[in-house]
C-alpha cells in the first residue's frame, strides 16, 4: 500500500524541511541545507506518486554527503 502524503510531509518535516509560500494548492518545502525545492500539489489523504519518493530519496543522498564532507 503506497503511504499517503500526510507520511510524506512529516518525514520531511524530520529531515529538517521548512514549508514556503506556494501558489493554490501547491506547497513549496525547502531545506536550509540544499539548493533543492520539493514541492507538493496533492492532499494530505492521496497516495505519493514515484516521483515525489525518488525526489525525497535525492534529497537524503545529497544531505549524506554534505554531513560526510562537514565530518572530514
Amino acid at each position: 500500500m503506497p503511504r499517503k502524503i500526510r507520511d510524506y510531509k512529516a518525514q520531511i518535516v524530520e529531515l529538517g524541511f521548512v514549508q514556503r509560500r506556494g501558489k493554490g494548492s501547491h506547497q513549496n518545502w525547502k531545506h536550509p541545507k540544499l539548493r533543492l525545492i520539493i514541492t507538493i500539489a496533492f492532499k494530505d489523504g492521496e497516495d505519493v506518486p514515484l516521483y515525489l519518493e525518488k525526489l525525497l530519496q535525492k534529497a537524503v543522498q545529497e544531505l549524506k554527503e554534505i554531513d560526510r564532507e562537514l565530518d572530514q
